[in-house]
């Protein structure tokens, strides 16, 4: 996720820039992110050209649905294009406090859509793609679907509403997941809740045939259903977080990370003991601080209301690019690319339960 954000792309609701196609067929209303070289990263250009679309396709009558996807065969989006926010702040500006703020506001709006909103979710959909799908209400995997909230792997948290959404999921597997940072297939998104149909890719072109096609009742959202159900399947079978989920259950639901860890580290059964050692090592790689405040946050979250949880993280970003670990994991990552973050503090041992509470101080008892 190297391009920077580009000035040319317009926001005229007539003739969306190069980086948002959008289009209109049998009043389905098709938004298509096409920056497939930079795996469909949202740039604040795109997030406010899709703003735009939606709220104009809201309140016309000839568009009965939205069809969400990404250009190409790798990814529906890969999250933001974190290098133009990096770049911005390094030399004083504000792209950093604009995109998130614009970015939560149109995921908001898709939550809250007044038509129905078809997420295809092909290949890559990682951090601000989740956000884009996770409001829609019919979300489409394929088997080269990947889905993560990887921000702990930079130094950051899983926002764009991940700390509703996550917590969300039965059990500990949300906790598992924002924590880790791990990628999950069709199947586990399936098992998660995080996707509602499988449809393999090469049925994609057909399921846009039919929608071309469709004929529209009093309902378009169980018009879309009726169609997705002669397409696609809701269940997968062995999704390999089922058969994890006594584990994950039992060490996502300890106190703090570094308990996680030394816990893991002591599992010998044999079938858990592979799984165990692999997840303390990921996440002795991970930055301390950022998964911290990541638990706190999903734990949080899990009993507050949608906006609240945005408002959560807001309140996070506003003190995350000077005071987190995102900057470095960014320069460790993508800008040097020697894969040798100096996290602060370096090691779980060195965390202050003071400093990740500080994070949260100013925040009433609804998050805000």
């Amino acid at each position: 996720m190297t391009a920077r954000v580009s000035s040319s792309a317009t926001q005229d609701l007539d003739t969306p820039g190069p980086d948002v196609l959008a289009d209109v067929r049998n009043h389905i209303g098709h938004l298509t992110l096409n920056r497939p070289a930079g795996l469909n990263a949202l740039t604040l250009d795109m997030v406010r050209a899709l703003q735009q679309q939606l709220d104009a396709w809201a309140h016309d009558p000839r568009v009965r649905a939205v069809v969400l996807r990404g250009a190409g065969e790798r990814a529906f989006c890969a999250g933001g294009d974190i290098r133009s926010l990096y770049d911005s702040y390094k030399s004083g500006g504000r792209l950093h406090e604009d995109f998130f703020v614009e970015e939560y506001a149109l995921d908001l709006t898709i939550h809250h859509y007044r038509k129905p909103v078809l997420a295809l979710m092909d290949g890559f959909v990682l951090g601000g793609g989740m956000g884009l799908v996770q409001g829609a209400d019919l979300r489409v995997v394929t088997e080269r679907s990947r889905l993560a909230m990887p921000e702990v792997a930079i130094g950051y948290f899983p926002d764009v509403g991940g700390s509703y959404f996550l917590p969300r999921i039965p059990g500990e597997l949300g906790i598992y997941l924002g924590v880790s940072g791990v990628q999950i297939r069709a199947a586990d998104a399936l098992y998660c809740g995080l996707a509602d149909w499988y449809l393999s890719s090469d049925k994609l072109a057909l399921l846009d045939e039919r929608l071309d096609h469709l004929e529209w009742h009093d309902t378009p959202l169980k018009d879309l259903q009726g169609l997705l159900a002669k397409l696609a399947v809701q269940t997968l079978p062995d999704a390999p977080l089922d058969a994890l989920r006594p584990a994950i259950d039992h060490f996502f639901a300890l106190p703090d990370v570094p308990s996680m860890v030394e816990q893991l580290r002591e599992v010998t059964v044999a079938d858990s003991h592979e799984w165990a050692r692999e997840t303390a090592d990921l996440l002795e790689t991970r930055s301390p601080l950022a998964m911290a405040v990541t638990l706190e946050m999903l734990r949080r979250g899990r009993h507050l209301a949608l906006e609240d949880c945005f408002a959560l993280e807001l309140h996070l970003d506003r003190q995350w690019f000077d005071r987190g670990d995102l900057m470095e994991g960014v320069r460790a990552l993508l800008i040097d690319k020697d894969k040798t973050p100096r996290w602060n503090p370096p090691t779980l041992r060195e965390l202050d339960a003071e400093h990740v509470a500080s994070f949260f101080h100013g925040l009433d008892a609804n998050g805000n």
